[in-house]
């Protein structure tokens, strides 16, 4: 993204969770503030999405992926986790909506995005909490993750659940490397939900053009995507990193889980991405 401009992505991850909101039903995720925070301007423009059918593919991507992240930090929750860090937070809303009493929630992301962010919250008259919710300014590329969180108030002898979506893509190598070391060097069981792409070799043809026409939409935009997985070597990086559970889920895997038994046609289409949650535990040495 452009140094000293908000991410143009973000507003457009947005909007297709806020048209989720209005075009399909019954929702695979609930956001009552992803109209708002859009702005009324571009609300008023997403009914002409309605009959868009890869724009519904893109839309059901969008919704679920959030959705999968606030499940898994259900059950981190669950576990005991007390801190939340949203990597890439753009226009996610979850801090202003958060349901877990003593849940403090982070957003890290590029400072002219958090700044736009503020702008939108503002307008849409959206509160931020002030206890419990963090803008952590950090650019991944050139800012140490660990020490922005520590000057921020992450509590590093604590444990903690990071969601990281809609940003692997757009990363070196280096600072996915790093990113993720830092996360497996939290307490027990912190852990990480993200997406990443799938390598190009392993696509059809078919997803190839899909794949090369938004990777074309993206640079145009600025914010070229570098970096794609096959899941099987992924998965033994991982576990070089020092994680020891995996959950690592392919587009049939998320349909069967998210988006069995609708009749609207709202489902992944391909297996351009995938959703994975990882997490490191001392009992189960293997992933």
């Amino acid at each position: 993204m452009h140094e000293a401009k908000p991410s143009r992505t973000a507003l457009r991850v947005a909007i297709r969770r806020a048209s989720h909101q209005i075009l399909d039903g019954p929702l695979v995720f609930a956001d009552p503030l992803a109209l708002r925070i859009i702005g009324s301007e571009q609300a008023s423009k997403l009914e002409t999405d309605r009959d868009n059918t890869a724009s519904r593919s893109l839309r059901a991507w969008m919704a679920v992926r959030s959705r999968y992240a606030e499940d898994q930090l259900t059950h981190a929750i669950r576990e005991g986790v007390e801190q939340y860090v949203v990597l890439g937070a753009g226009l996610d809303t979850f801090a202003y909506r958060n349901p877990h009493a003593g849940l403090r929630v982070f957003e890290v992301d590029h400072p002219a995005t958090q700044q736009w962010k503020r702008e939108q919250l503002q307008t849409a008259g959206i509160v931020i909490p002030d206890e419990n919710a963090v803008f952590v300014p950090v650019d991944f590329e050139r800012q140490n993750l660990r020490s922005q969180l520590d000057r921020s108030g992450l509590r590093m002898d604590q444990p903690a659940f990071f969601s990281w979506l809609g940003v692997v893509p757009y990363l070196t190598d280096r600072a996915f490397e790093e990113t993720l070391e830092f996360i497996a060097s939290m307490p027990e069981p912190s852990g990480v939900a993200f997406d990443y792409g799938v390598a190009r070799s392993l696509l059809k043809w078919t997803e190839r053009l899909v794949s090369d026409r938004l990777s074309a939409r993206v640079a145009a935009a600025g914010e070229p995507f570098q970096l794609f997985f096959e899941p099987e070597k992924l998965a033994v990086r991982l576990k070089g990193i020092g994680f020891t559970d995996l959950e690592d889920l392919s587009s049939a895997e998320i349909n069967g889980r998210y988006f069995s038994g609708r009749t609207d046609g709202l489902e992944l289409k391909g297996n351009l991405a995938r959703l994975v949650t990882v997490s490191r535990r001392s009992d189960n040495p293997e992933l």
